[in-house]
């Protein structure tokens, strides 16, 4: 082990010790954390395969008191060529990766359940008249029992695509990232939903790859330790027993793809960037695919990389 690895172990080590005493504090958001047990998991979860054939019960338009859920498509059950379509649940769909990643479901035949925090927003943001389009208010800091139902029993899969605002509260990458993230996982174990496609971002484990000197590494984590906060939700996600795939992308391009997608494994890239629209393909693929299944992949893009097809990229990946 080089002396970089070590004191990334080192760093880890001690930045764990002393999130677990802010995690303990009675005032602390983070102390809901603390007192979950993994160990209450169920194992394994019952199968949803996807299928043309599953049928969606109607919904009808409703609010509810407090703010929590209000849609805005009236059914949620809708056809192509008389087969069910399959509806997605993507939280943070009006980011600029999330917003992404509806318009590709849309376009590949999903239907999409769009849990967003400000309706007005979505509704300038989203295509409101396609009527395989529900928009739903979902804030992931709310807890698992709001979000489980903005997500409804009628979803197959989540596709979390959230990330915090940059600011001066420090604990927002832990108020998003980590904790908003368990609880859509546990969300998800309420309803039974069990495929969960995270998105992420590379260096997330850099201290342990001897990446710490990395100014991506240090920049990132100059907001209240963002990728730490990443990594241990990341962690409660393969501990939960659901059929996971974590994409891990590069620096993130807004503009359109200039170059083939490239993807390794884990702990793998600590460089590169990748366009927006490619993350929302892979995210999008990863439902197609079973060779992505209980797998975490690093993605960015190069010129210089032949064209793949996504079940030889995710089949290239080996499962940890």
């Amino acid at each position: 082990m080089g002396p970089l690895q070590a004191l990334g172990r080192w760093f880890v080590t001690l930045l764990g010790s002393s999130l677990l005493n802010i995690m303990k504090s009675r005032n602390s958001p983070l102390s809901y954390l603390h007192h979950c047990s993994l160990s209450s998991f169920p194992k394994t979860f019952p199968s949803f395969p996807f299928s043309t054939s599953t049928k969606f019960r109607p919904i009808n338009s409703t609010k509810m008191e407090g703010s929590e859920i209000t849609e805005e498509v009236s059914e949620s059950r809708e056809t192509t060529n008389g087969n069910a379509k399959k509806k997605i649940f993507v939280a943070g769909a009006t980011g600029s990766t999330g917003k992404r990643v509806v318009e590709q479901l849309l376009a590949k035949g999903f239907a999409v359940k769009a849990g967003v925090r400000d309706l007005d927003k979505a509704k300038t943001l989203l295509s409101k008249d396609n009527p395989a389009l529900q928009i739903v208010k979902a804030d992931v800091t709310e807890g698992s029992e709001k979000l489980a139902q903005a997500i409804g029993d009628d979803s197959e899969a989540v596709i979390c695509a959230t990330g915090f605002r940059p600011g001066w509260d420090l604990l927002a990458p832990w108020k998003v990232d980590n904790y908003g993230t368990v609880n859509l996982v546990e969300a998800c174990r309420k309803l039974g939903v069990n495929r969960f496609i995270l998105i992420s971002s590379i260096l997330v484990n850099g201290a342990a790859m001897g990446q710490l000197l990395n100014p991506a590494y240090i920049f990132l984590n100059v907001f209240g330790l963002t990728l730490v906060a990443k990594l241990q939700a990341e962690q409660y996600i393969r501990k939960s027993g659901i059929n996971y795939t974590i994409i891990r992308p590069g620096g993130l391009r807004n503009d359109p793809p200039t170059g083939n997608v490239v993807m390794e494994p884990e702990d793998t890239l600590y460089e590169g960037s990748i366009s927006r629209d490619q993350v929302a393909e892979v995210a999008v693929e990863s439902l197609l695919h079973p060779e992505a299944s209980f797998k975490v992949v690093e993605i960015v893009s190069r010129t210089d990389a032949p064209k793949r097809s996504y079940q030889d990229l995710f089949g290239s990946i080996k499962q940890r």
